[in-house]
């Protein structure tokens, strides 16, 4: 169990998927390029190309860790997290029901 102020370390934000390619070394990896609300686009590394096409994921609106520390994922710099949720019926992403304007924090 964690504590509330533990939880509220966690900045919680919607982003949209701008571009999608596929991992040059990894068959289950994405790399999207994000736009987070800030100057410029986010990269992230994510699991889901078995759930979803490329062409699925563009303008989609999602929630990401915003202030997770950069990590190296097979080789690509990852700027982040995208929250999803997988089970024995496959994997899908955490996206907002109404649309939100990116950036937004999530509370």
């Amino acid at each position: 169990m964690i504590i509330i102020d533990d939880f509220a370390k966690i900045e919680l934000k919607i982003a949209q998927i701008k571009e999608v390619e596929e991992h040059p070394n990894a068959d289950r990896l994405y790399v999207l390029k994000i736009d987070c609300g800030e100057e410029n686009l986010r990269q992230l590394v994510a699991g889901i190309r078995k759930g979803y096409s490329k062409e699925e994921l563009i303008g989609k609106k999602i929630v990401i860790v915003a202030n997770l520390e950069p990590a190296v994922i097979r080789g690509v710099e990852s700027q982040g997290m995208l929250l999803a949720a997988s089970d024995e019926n496959g994997i899908a992403i955490l996206m907002p029901e109404k649309d939100v304007k990116v950036g937004s924090k999530v509370k």
